[in-house]
């Protein structure tokens, strides 16, 4: 739903969208979130791991986040749904708020579509990146 510029690792796509392919193979009912992260994936521009800037969210990135309506802060790591626990703040990318993450910086405001309605966000901080960590295998 944001139409800023949102940066993608070649590694993150290659591997979202081998995700994406292998969902919809084995489940071939229509599913939103997928289409909204190939929509995401696609109109992003791809960066080389080693040149993302530090304060992009990547795959495995952990991040500081404001509710902009009810001012709540929340802290979340952004990780593939075979690891994501919502209970220990791992936040899967097939979630909508996970969607609306991937690829943004330090300081932007996104508007997004959730379940509960459209939320506005503010990335506080990137706490962690693997790639400005020089952990590029994540």
């Amino acid at each position: 739903m944001s139409e800023r510029t949102i940066f993608i690792t070649r590694f993150d796509m290659v591997r979202l969208m081998d995700l994406i392919e292998g969902i919809r193979t084995y489940n071939k009912k229509s599913n939103a979130n997928l289409d909204m992260l190939e929509q995401e994936l696609t109109r992003g521009i791809l960066v080389d791991p080693k040149n993302v800037p530090p304060d992009v969210i990547t795959m495995n990135s952990k991040v500081s986040i404001t509710d902009m309506d009810s001012g709540e802060k929340k802290i979340y790591s952004l990780v593939y749904p075979s690891t994501a626990k919502i209970d220990e703040n791992k936040l899967s990318i097939l979630a909508p708020l996970g969607i609306a993450l991937l690829g943004y910086r330090t300081g932007d405001i996104i508007e997004w579509r959730m379940p509960s309605g459209i939320k506005k966000i503010k990335i506080d901080e990137v706490i962690y990146q693997p790639e400005a960590a020089c952990e590029f295998d994540l």
